[in-house]
């Protein structure tokens, strides 16, 4: 057959082109091959059937009458689209698109469509050759996606039958075919053959005298596979499924049954004859028994018919295939530990699934109960699903879940069918449910299960802590989801027992009735403090409430108060929620307070109220509701404050928001233009209004970002902005975009996109846009570079102007010579940008002289312009290599190859041929000799085969050398530099970074070789890979640079991957060579010390392993776990030299690669006991370097079988979520394992109780942490892990602290809950009596063992305490001793106080009182000498004292006469947050502290003045923040004289900065906290002057960011204060706290703006007088705002108000900036960041801006004012003239040059024209305003010079802020 483009062409000369076609049909015809074309060009699947599309509905258009062409002309239509169906055929979405439009044609003429099909499918099958891949691809087409193609094979189907058996026996010959795609498709054809062609192929089985050969064969090869002969697990499962489909063809349900009973041998280790109908065939396990009987249960289950699954075996009538055939089967399967695990559970709820629908059936053919509740069916269902919930394996849960529910199902209706209405199993399974700890992810999936046979109210009766366990899991980001399900299910369960027990009930009283249970649980969670519990129940709570109660909005809004804390987030959640569930209106909910609300939420300082809030304005169920003038009047105010936030989750869904908010927009815009013909005037003014409203926003939003890319601004604010921007583009352009399913824009978008420029708007695309873009391409960070370059080549014109192009590769070339990585990155970017827009260069476009870019040729010239480049950095490096890593550093090329050759998207063949590959090869295998010689210091040295890499001081030896070498005074002397110099480091990167791009690139260039191979053009021979391989080997094995190597490992991983995946068995072979020679060296001894170990060697390993594909048996892994477990274990040689690498060392070391790996995944875990197990063995070797190893390896095993620690909001649990059983059950050999090793050590200790010599068992420890780790609180059903309790009880004895520490934390892992209360009271009863001999490591452990199990029994705490509890109470009682003198050990004193602490709560008064007389007595003693742990004792006794608020008092009054230890203790148990809940006690301590402070600070212990400053600071603070100033609690206050010493003493030591950051810190914090305590004296005055210095000294960027911080906490806690009332009249003091207060909102810490943002807005809140509410703390851009509108409000006409606003200007000195701009040069290779790189001189000059105008117009209302604003402008006025006039200079040209780009990219230009045009507009309006100052300038003149120069950088990729544009103009800016 022709191909498309031949047959396109004569459809095109015959049709399209004939003079007797209709010219309306010729028409038709031309777009339709024109769509064709376009589909069989684009390689995009989405593309593909787009067009695909478009064209079948251009033929099925009306006017296009098929009918009248001609035959001959309508056969070229049928040719064409069944070449096109060909070409489609791996694609079966387009194959049935292009087959609808054959059938619309065999519709005209079925005949001539049938003859042409038949025609390719015969020449498939009409043929010599065995059948290709792609013949069995289109074959499979042909049956699957094309209804004439069925019918054609319904005729020769025989044919195609004799073809494939003739195939099977030549695949299954060789290892490379059967394992791989060939093979594959071929079974696939077989099982679409059997299901599609049951009918016609049923006698070639079923029938003695049909039986065909074919079959027969086809049959044995499909069973060989099953059996093992296929290593592909896909292809054996689908092997099974054609085996059983074949059966299913059965005529009759016996002979169908037979043969699946015959199946069920597969099992059989001995061969066996297998006989489906008239066909018999020999069979013999081969491969893996457990995959076999997974394929053959899961096709039989999959495919067979009920009356085939039920059928009787001959020989026993009584036994069915479903349950005595199957079942053993699948059940057998789960139970074992199979690397497929999870298809072993999908099998069992597919099992569960047919005999539910079998469940009729079986009735009548058993006549008895299925599931009864003593049968062992329904316990060993139970058991298995139970068992494995829990299980690691990815998968698992979610069969086990599914299974649950149809075992619950089937369960409910075998109860009914046979009237059993007790159905004990649900009653037996809540409570086993009800028994599990809150912590078990698969306690909830079984209550959901559950809930609908028992309902809510037996559920929640019985399980009444639901509520509360819902909340805790709604606090850890692994339980939120099932937990979220549990509630929906919970509630929908509730509305349909409501409806069902009353006729309609009321939404308002299903409401109510969901409000008596739930309210209180929602209003809890949403107003909670904890971040996660807030965000899951808002995103997973509310939306489901919503939905099934709409009514429930009122009852959760009439608990909420706006200013009350958390409350505001909840008020936002709520509504944006219930308007997006529902579509209802939030406007009328609440009235007309809702907007302000609203501003309220969009304004807050909190991202996660303003993020709610947003969603409230943009959220809509119907994407066509238009927004309202208020909704875009909010939008534009909020946008513009929220560009520069920290936070990447906020950026995202603030563009998620906007995003809806704009499609809102343009479907509303759009709705309107469709309406507008038909809608009456005043509606269509009305909807004009609305559509300018719409477009203008657009419009707005589209202008927006490029005010803020120019260089300068910070990234979280450029990001923000091209998120945005995208936006606007994927929105709003006619852009289609094939790699989206969804989100792409409507097809009538160019209506809109019309109307709007027919108004002047949306010019999306201008040249000044696209420069500003191009700017972005050389942003310091990776992320606004790509996006950038994203942006231009999506949406941007195809191609670049000339004068852009031609400049961007010259800039592109320096850039490619950097020796700065970023910068190389750069011009590797731009290089891919370029080649991607030159491709649609005219014919005679070049870029340059020597880089040609025609069309169909441009990318092979300018891959020959990059070799060339390559080869020139690499001569240029062989002769000096100091020079090439200054101006020619290879990376930068390499890179730019990687990008061109393997991102641009173009074919590699297209682009290389075989020579230019080969040249490219060869010169990355010198290149990386050479950088490997340079790190060796010689170039013959690397070449060696067993030389050992050299260590990082010889890399820098070597380096040091060269350098001595190249200079010319000879040998350089560093011994005295600790610092490397510029030379060394820019040798070392250029060595490191090129190592690593080569092998990057060398990987993915093999790869995309490999997958677009093409026969016609064949780049690649096996030599080319092995040199490829030497490349990588080289570079992993000789370089010990991590980064080199870490680098090199992606691409090597493709590089391996790539070739295991290939059909070729001789490039198979080449990674597992690699790994051979690995393991290898693995196992040789070294003669090279450990420090020069490889860093490369366990990578190396790991990559190939990691490369296999998952779906095999991954042979190579697991031939690398048992050589390096054998080597590992191998003993050490007696001889052995610890300097030296050992074999074993490096065996454990790779191990330890493998277990960590993340492209491993669980596939390690098979493996996880035997390394467990050698890992702790090892721990005992006298060699350290393999203990080192060996802690590490289990280390990193432990965390591989626990899984992910699950977050959690609280202080988290330090325990995975597998219980024991669990555990155990999925890696049973190590139970007895690490049993062996508990039972060792426990023996120890009981045949020596008494030797004082210690006994070390290095496993101990570890093993205990394994066991700790585990998931506490689940029941042991089989009772197998009590093995563990005597041997962790008796380790209580040990004599190493953390060993009994860890044992008792292992102790409540492994105990069930059912033995807690016994373990508590074995172990009170042996506390030893008065006087009684103990050992006091053995009582410590007990006391340990008692604590830990008490804290987990008595969970929650408001349970009744257990009957067994009384007994424990009084042994505690008994051994009172234990705390007083009488026991000498301060650490048992501790610990029996921890335990009393724990069971406070159920003692009695005179017990604590007898403690705690106790504790005050031994407190107050004198103490005599050092004691072991006395300071951990002192620390429990105060936390235990304190407790009770008049034992706190007693020992807070007598601190004075405190010993210096106790008061340190004291003061130190108050520094770390305690105390501070009890009001009283606060009182108490801030008296004390505060009457202490004089001599605690004259004190010399550093320690002690740092921690009681921090106390001190601690116990004011809490009343300071949390109250407004006039209400600070006054209580307890120094007196005057005593106050003014501390205050100086502290202002002294900040002054004179004695003490470190956090020490000089809580001085600030402590003197601004005692500052407003002054009466208002001259004295307050001259500290507050010092204080106001000490600020201003610690505000600026340089100072720690933890005196930054007690800044703002000293505005936040004395500033108000003072501002408000002592300051009032000293508006110079003002004015430089608020100055303070706007450069701290300006400072890089986030944490340090939401403090300062919290002075302006208590500042905000005492000056309006809203003493009665909570201070609403306000968003960091709106405080910026106020703070400067209260400048100007109080302090206009004050000296120093006009000096404070200009400080925050940029510099507007024009001409030094182009001075040092043209100075500037590459002297190094990082850049010297600025100290606060979140600060934006640009974006505060618009800030300031319109109040400095402000100022200019109030100049006549002071006559201070007026002067202070003259002598600024005569000052200014000339500097200004001057710098417009260098801007009228440097006036850009017509077309772009290399110095206006390069100034395009200077942010200090940007700046400094946004200072100096700052300081022209304010010159100006006082020019216009002031009459004594127009003698300056004309303003005139001076007007229509700035607005020139304004418009002509406009032109040319300057923007500036609108508030300045709108001030140059003559507006007035916002």
């Amino acid at each position: 057959m022709l191909s498309c483009e031949d047959l396109m062409q004569s459809l095109q000369e015959c049709v399209i082109s004939g003079d007797r076609t209709p010219e309306h049909v010729r028409h038709t015809l031309r777009l339709f091959t024109d769509k064709l074309s376009q589909s069989s060009r684009s390689d995009v699947k989405r593309c593909k059937e787009r067009c695909l599309e478009e064209a079948a509905q251009l033929l099925r258009a009306p006017e296009v009458q098929l009918g009248g062409l001609e035959e001959r002309h309508l056969l070229l239509l049928v040719k064409l689209l069944l070449s096109m169906q060909l070409q489609t055929a791996n694609i079966s979405s387009a194959c049935r698109k292009v087959d609808q439009m054959l059938q619309h044609l065999a519709n005209v003429d079925h005949q001539l469509v049938f003859r042409e099909t038949r025609h390719c499918l015969l020449s498939i099958v009409h043929t010599d050759q065995i059948l290709s891949i792609e013949d069995l691809q289109r074959a499979c087409m042909f049956l699957e996606d094309s209804s004439v193609g069925r019918e054609v094979w319904r005729e020769s189907y025989q044919s195609m039958l004799n073809k494939v058996s003739e195939l099977f026996p030549v695949v299954l010959q060789q290892e490379s075919l059967r394992d791989g795609p060939l093979c594959y498709t071929a079974v696939k054809l077989c099982l679409q053959t059997f299901q599609l062609l049951s009918s016609e192929l049923a006698p070639l089985v079923w029938e003695k005298t049909h039986s065909s050969s074919a079959v027969q064969t086809i049959l044995q090869a499909l069973v060989d596979i099953i059996l093992g002969q296929c290593c592909n697990r896909d292809i054996c499962l689908l092997a099974g499924t054609a085996v059983a489909m074949l059966i299913n063809t059965a005529p009759e349900s016996r002979a169908g049954g037979a043969a699946a009973w015959s199946l069920l041998q597969v099992s059989a280790s001995e061969p066996w004859l297998l006989t489906v109908g008239a066909l018999q065939i020999q069979c013999t396990l081969t491969g893996n028994e457990a995959v076999a009987r997974l394929a053959v249960s899961r096709g039989l289950l999959t495919c067979c018919r009920p009356h085939i699954l039920l059928s009787s075996r001959v020989d026993a009538t009584e036994m069915c295939l479903l349950l005595n055939g199957l079942f053993p089967l699948v059940y057998t399967l789960c139970e074992e530990k199979l690397d497929c695990h999870q298809l072993a559970f999908e099998v069992l709820a597919l099992w569960l699934k047919r005999v539910k629908e079998c469940l009729a059936e079986i009735w009548r053919m058993t006549g008895v109960s299925l599931l009864s509740d003593n049968s062992s069916l329904q316990q060993q269902l139970v058991h298995t699903l139970w068992t494995n919930a829990e299980s690691p394996v990815e998968g698992v849960s979610e069969f086990v879940r599914e299974a649950f529910c149809l075992l619950l199902d089937v369960y409910n209706e075998d109860c009914q069918h046979f009237c059993d209405t007790k159905k004990i199993l649900y009653s037996t399974l809540l409570q086993r449910i009800i028994e599990l700890p809150w912590e078990t992810k698969a306690k909830y999936h079984r209550l959901c299960a559950l809930l609908p046979h028992l309902g809510t109210d037996t559920v929640l009766d019985q399980y009444a802590a639901i509520p509360n366990h819902l909340l805790k899991c709604l606090s850890a980001n692994h339980l939120s989801p099932c937990a979220s399900e549990l509630y929906k299910c919970l509630i929908q369960q509730q509305r349909r027992e409501l409806c069902a027990g009353s006729e309609s009930p009321s939404e308002l009283y299903l409401a109510d009735r969901w409000a008596r249970r739930w309210r209180p649980i929602l209003h809890e969670a949403l107003t909670s403090d904890v971040p996660l519990l807030q965000n899951h129940s808002s995103t997973h709570l509310l939306p489901c409430t919503f939905q099934v109660f709409p009514s429930a909005v009122d009852h959760l809004l009439a608990d909420l108060d706006p200013y009350a804390p958390g409350h505001l987030h909840a008020w936002a959640c709520v509504m944006s929620s219930y308007r997006a569930s529902t579509g209802g209106s939030p406007w009328s909910l609440q009235g007309g307070s809702t907007l302000e609300t609203l501003r309220l939420a969009l304004g807050s300082t909190e991202d996660k109220v303003r993020l709610a809030a947003l969603n409230l304005l943009c959220c809509s169920p119907k994407t066509k509701e238009t927004p309202t003038t208020e909704e875009m009047s909010l939008m534009r105010m909020f946008i513009p404050q929220n560009l520069n936030l920290d936070s990447s989750p906020f950026r995202q869904h603030f563009q998620a928001g906007v995003k809806r908010f704009v499609v809102r927009i343009r479907d509303s815009c759009l709705a309107r233009i469709r309406g507008q013909k038909s809608k009456r005037k005043e509606d269509a003014n009305h909807s004009e209004d609305m559509l300018e409203q719409g477009i203008g926003f657009v419009e707005w939003l589209g202008h927006l970002p490029y005010s803020y890319l120019a260089p300068g601004h910070s990234y979280q604010r450029k990001k923000t902005v091209l998120l945005l921007l995208s936006v606007v583009l994927e929105t709003c352009t006619d852009t289609w975009s094939p790699d989206k399913k969804k989100g792409q824009p409507p097809a009538n978008i160019g209506s809109l996109i019309e109307n709007a420029r027919q108004r002047g708007q949306w010019d999306f695309f201008s040249r000044t846009k696209q420069l500003v873009l191009i700017s972005c391409l050389e942003d310091s960070t990776n992320e606004i570079r790509e996006l950038s370059a994203g942006l231009l080549l999506r949406f941007f014109p195809p191609r670049f102007p000339d004068d852009i192009t031609t400049v961007l590769l010259i800039r592109t070339k320096q850039l490619l010579r950097s020796p700065r990585v970023h910068e190389a990155q750069m011009g590797a970017l731009t290089m891919k940008l370029l080649l991607l827009k030159s491709q649609h260069q005219p014919e005679d476009g070049r870029l340059n002289g020597d880089v040609y870019v025609s069309s169909g040729s441009d990318s092979s010239c300018m891959m020959r312009f990059l070799v060339k480049e390559l080869e020139e950095h690499y001569l240029t490096a062989k002769a000096d290599m100091i020079l090439a890593a200054r101006t020619k550093p290879i990376h930068g090329v390499v890179s730019a190859l990687q990008r061109c050759l393997v991102e641009a998207g173009s074919s590699v063949h297209d682009t290389l041929d075989r020579s230019l590959y080969a040249e490219l090869l060869v010169l990355l295998e010198n290149i990386t000799l050479l950088l490997l010689g340079v790190l060796y210091g010689d170039q013959e040295a690397c070449t060696t085969e067993n030389d050992a890499p050299p260590s990082l001081c010889e890399m820098g030896n070597a380096i040091s050398s060269l350098i001595a070498q190249t200079s010319e005074g000879g040998q350089v002397d560093e011994e005295e530099c600790v610092l490397l110099s510029v030379e060394h480091s820019l040798v070392l990167t250029c060595c490191w970074v090129s190592l690593k791009e080569i092998g990057i690139f060398l990987g993915f260039l093999v790869e995309k070789l490999l997958t677009e191979f093409k026969p016609s053009k064949h780049l690649l021979e096996k030599e080319d890979l092995i040199r490829a391989s030497k490349v990588f080997k080289n570079i992993l094995l000789k370089c010990r640079h991590w980064g080199a190597v870490e680098g090199c490992c992606v691409g090597f991983t493709k590089f391996c991957a790539s070739l295991l995946s290939s059909s070729d068995p001789e490039l198979r072979d080449i990674p597992a060579h690699m790994l051979r020679q690995g393991l290898q060296v693995v196992q040789c001894p070294r003669s090279t010390s450990v420090t020069r170990r490889a860093a490369g060697l366990p990578m190396l390993i790991l990559c190939v392993v990691s490369a296999e594909e998952a779906s095999k048996a991954r042979p190579l892994l697991a031939h690398s776990m048992q050589t390096l477990l054998e080597t590992a274990k191998t003993p050490l040689p007696q001889n052995w030299d610890q300097t030296l690498d050992l074999p074993q060392v490096c065996a454990v070391h790779t191990l330890q690669a493998l277990v960590r790996g993340s492209g491993l995944g669980v596939a390690v875990l098979q493996f996880a006991p035997p390394v467990a197990i050698v890992s702790l063995t090892l721990l005992s070797s006298a060699c350290w370097a393999m203990r080192n190893a060996a802690l590490q390896l289990y280390s990193s095993l432990c965390s591989r079988m626990l899984g992910q620690r699950p977050s959690s909001e609280e202080s988290g649990p330090t325990q995975h979520c597998m219980s024991p059983a669990s555990f155990f059950l999925h890696y049973p050999a190590l139970q007895p394992f690490l049993l062996d090793e508990l039972r060792g050590a426990a023996q120890h200790l009981q045949t020596q109780p008494n030797e004082a010599k210690l006994h070390l068992q290095p496993s101990l420890y570890p093993v205990l942490t394994l066991l700790a780790q585990l998931q506490p609180g689940v029941q042991d059903s089989t009772g197998t892990l009590s093995d563990f309790l005597p041997p962790l009880l008796q380790l209580a004895a040990s004599p190493i602290y953390s060993v009994r520490v860890m044992a008792s934390k292992a102790l409540v892992a492994m105990t069930p809950p059912s033995e807690y209360m016994h373990i508590l009271v074995t172990l009170a009863a042996q506390l030893p009596r008065p006087q009684e001999r103990c050992c006091h490591n053995r009582l410590h452990g007990q006391l340990l063992q008692i604590k830990a199990v008490l804290e987990r029994a008595l969970i929650p705490a408001d349970s009744a305490p257990p009957p067994a509890l009384s007994d424990m109470l009084s042994k505690v009682d008994e051994s009172l001793w234990l705390v007083t003198e009488a026991q000498r050990c301060p650490l048992v004193r501790a610990v029996y106080l921890g335990v009393v602490d724990s069971l406070r709560r159920f003692c009695c008064e005179t017990f604590l009182s007898k403690i705690s007389d106790i504790l005050m007595h031994d407190l107050q003693k004198p103490q005599t000498g050092l004691q072991v742990g006395l300071s951990s004792f002192h620390q429990r006794a105060i936390h235990f004292l304190c407790a009770d608020l008049k034992w706190a008092c007693q020992i807070w009054d007598s601190f004075l006469a405190a010993s210096p230890d106790l008061k340190l203790s004291l003061v130190t148990w108050v520094a770390d947050g305690q105390g501070s809940q009890q009001t009283s006690l606060k009182e108490v301590m801030q008296r004390v502290l505060q009457s202490n402070l004089r001599e605690a600070l004259l004190s010399p212990n550093v320690e002690y003045r740092r921690t009681y400053l921090t106390a001190l600071v601690a116990v004011m603070a809490a009343g300071a923040e949390s109250s407004l100033p006039q209400h600070l609690p006054q209580s307890a206050s120094l007196q005057e004289p005593v106050l003014s010493e501390c205050v100086d003493l502290l202002l002294g030591d900040l002054e004179q900065q004695r003490g470190g950051p956090e020490f000089l810190s809580q001085a600030l914090c402590a003197a601004s906290l005692l500052l407003p305590q002054h009466s208002g004296s001259s004295l307050q005055i001259s500290m507050l002057q010092r204080w106001c210095g000490i600020l201003e000294c610690h505000r600026c960027p340089d100072a720690p960011e933890v005196l930054r911080m007690a800044c703002a906490e000293a505005l936040c806690v004395a500033g108000v204060s003072l501002m408000s009332q002592s300051l009032k009249n000293h508006s110079t003091l003002m004015i430089r706290l608020i100055n303070t207060g706007l450069y701290l909102l300006q400072d890089q810490d986030q944490q340090v703006r939401l403090k300062a943002a919290c002075f302006t807005s208590m500042l905000h809140h005492v000056r309006r007088g809203e003493s009665q509410r909570s201070v609403y703390v306000m968003q960091v851009n709106q405080a910026i705002q106020l703070l400067l509108e209260l400048l100007l409000e109080d302090c206009s006409d004050a000296p120093g108000t006009v000096e404070v606003l200009l400080c925050h200007l940029p510099q507007s000195d024009l001409r030094r900036v182009l001075t040092e701009a043209s100075e500037k040069g590459c002297f190094s290779l990082y850049e010297q960041d600025q100290a606060n790189v979140f600060a934006e001189p640009s974006v505060m000059a618009a800030h300031v801006l319109p109040h400095l105008l402000q100022m200019a117009v109030k100049h006549s209302e002071s006559s201070a004012l007026a002067q202070s604003l003259r002598a600024w402008a005569e000052q200014s006025v000339e500097q200004v003239s001057d710098s417009l006039a260098v801007c009228k200079e440097l006036q850009p040209a017509e077309t772009l040059t290399p110095a206006w780009l390069s100034l395009l990219m200077d942010h200090w230009f940007h700046s400094t024209l946004c200072g100096l045009f700052t300081r022209a507009a304010f010159l100006l309006r006082l020019l216009e305003t002031c009459d004594g100052a127009r003698c300056l300038c004309d303003p005139s003149s001076l007007r229509t010079s700035l607005q020139q120069v304004l418009s002509r950088l406009g032109q040319n990729g300057v923007h500036f802020p609108s508030a300045l544009a709108a001030a140059l103009a003559g507006e007035q800016p916002l």
